[in-house]
């Protein structure tokens, strides 16, 4: 099966599709987003008309309806997480990427078991509780085993208040046995992007290495979720191709995986080609992404697949990330570096990293500007480790009784970093908010949330509901 083409992506459906829709009037595109308040998805046809917005008073109404989306279903929350690179040895020739096999400008890493040990505690050290770890698309001579050494390195390191609670992973696509192994490790999500679903622009910016096979790469979900990982991350590298198409036939991938299993991905990164040692394109992306265009496609995104998480890195500025809360990025990397060993060394913007850095502010900082604007940084990992993924995760989130959970777990990982890791003006700031939350809650949300920060501040850690 996994040898033939990927037919679920189908161009001439997706060009089809922005042909009929490139025109609409105020009429059409209210009545998409009248759909979209319903918080029940959008189609291939409703993307499209959204995707053709310009008039700024209609960019306007689309970015109000994505808050009111995110804000019923996510509330104030933002979660918090910090990628950790385990190597950046690469047998794959993509043009875009510094850890492309060829590039001889960047020093290669694989870090040890110790090495990574140390990794996880400078992470422990800044508060952080979730990581997602990275490694090029190439092993050391243990193969696939290092990558789960290394998970159950990452778990083992404990410290007096902090240990990692989820590991999410992103390394390249596995065989169907190997994908049943990353389950057994423990893990949160498996991410992987296509990168560009237009099968030319693949081929041309992808020139040799198993990542070449673009079936390959678009069936590696259904391995996954065959595996028994239902928790999935998909994405795109928005500037190798129109962001038009890519949203479109990133619409028919979801639909697939739903149509398939039963549900869909649990999030959607959405990252810009920012520049690469020794990569003209990442410098130079072929389809430039406007910040109007880029904040249009995250509200889309909300609309489409209202419940599904959408992240956003570092490669994006402080500014543009902090426009993009309101438009339906629930989750965040925070004081992230993008080359092996960059914590444990503090090393910025090495020119060993992946690509270049947009946020370069570490933990504490966005902690306290994300507290200023009124979100709450959640550090929770509480339904990865009840079982709360998949299809569960999406029956409680769809009548939105996820809420109960979510809010409550949210202010309580929040106190919990605020008592053991921020500083005197972080402490300050995310007490009021938490005060202020509380106050605006009701119910047994708010039963829940008192009682759980009741327990923290008494020296209580990692407690949820």
């Amino acid at each position: 099966m996994y040898n033939v083409q990927a037919d679920f992506i189908n161009e001439k459906e997706i060009w089809d599709a922005i042909e009929k829709n490139q025109n609409p009037d105020f009429e059409g595109i209210n009545d998409v987003l009248k759909k979209a308040s319903e918080m029940k998805g959008l189609n291939l046809s409703d993307v499209a008309v959204l995707t053709s917005i310009s008039d700024p008073k209609m960019l306007d109404k689309l970015f109000e309806t994505a808050n009111r989306v995110k804000e019923t279903i996510y509330g104030k929350r933002l979660v918090i997480f910090a990628p950790l690179y385990i190597s950046n040895l690469c047998k794959n020739e993509c043009l875009y990427c510094a850890f492309r096999a060829t590039n001889k400008e960047i020093v290669r890493s694989v870090l040890s078991q110790k090495q990574i040990a140390n990794e996880v505690k400078a992470l422990i050290g800044q508060g952080q509780k979730r990581v997602l770890l990275v490694a090029g698309e190439s092993y050391p001579k243990e193969g696939f085993q290092y990558v789960l050494d290394s998970i159950k390195t990452i778990y083992d390191v404990k410290t007096e208040h902090g240990e990692v609670r989820r590991v999410n992973v992103n390394v390249a696509p596995l065989k169907t046995e190997e994908f049943m192994e990353l389950k057994k490790s423990g893990i949160g999500t498996y991410q992987i992007f296509q990168e560009t679903y237009h099968r030319e622009t693949y081929l041309k910016v992808h020139l040799g290495g198993k990542k070449r096979d673009y079936n390959w790469r678009a069936w590696s979900l259904h391995r996954a979720m065959e595996a028994g990982i239902d928790d999935l991350g998909i994405g795109v590298l928005f500037g190798l191709f129109d962001y038009r198409f890519e949203l479109l036939a990133m619409m028919q991938h979801i639909a697939e995986l739903e149509r398939t299993f039963g549900v869909g991905p649990h999030t959607i990164s959405v990252p810009r080609l920012e520049p690469a040692t020794n990569s003209d394109i990442a410098s130079h992306p072929p389809f430039p992404v406007s910040d109007i265009d880029f904040r249009k496609i995250v509200a889309i995104l909300r609309l489409a697949v209202p419940y599904t998480g959408i992240i956003m890195s570092t490669r994006e500025t402080a500014k543009m990330r902090r426009e993009t809360f309101a438009l339906g990025v629930s989750q965040i990397s925070a004081g992230s570096r993008t080359n092996p060993g960059g914590y444990e060394n503090d090393k910025e913007d090495d020119p060993s990293g992946q690509f270049s850095l947009g946020d370069h502010r570490p933990l504490d900082e966005v902690i306290r500007d994300v507290s200023s604007m009124g979100y709450i940084p959640s550090f929770c990992t509480a339904c990865y480790r009840l079982g709360r993924t998949g299809q569960d995760f999406m029956d409680l989130a769809k009548p939105g009784d996820i809420k109960l959970h979510c809010a409550p777990n949210a202010l309580s990982s929040f106190k919990e970093y605020l008592m053991n890791y921020a500083s005197p003006e972080t402490v300050k700031v995310g007490n009021q908010l938490i005060n202020q939350t509380i106050n605006s809650m009701s119910g047994l949300a708010k039963q829940r949330a008192e009682k759980l920060i009741k327990r923290v501040a008494e020296g209580k850690d990692d407690v949820y509901c």
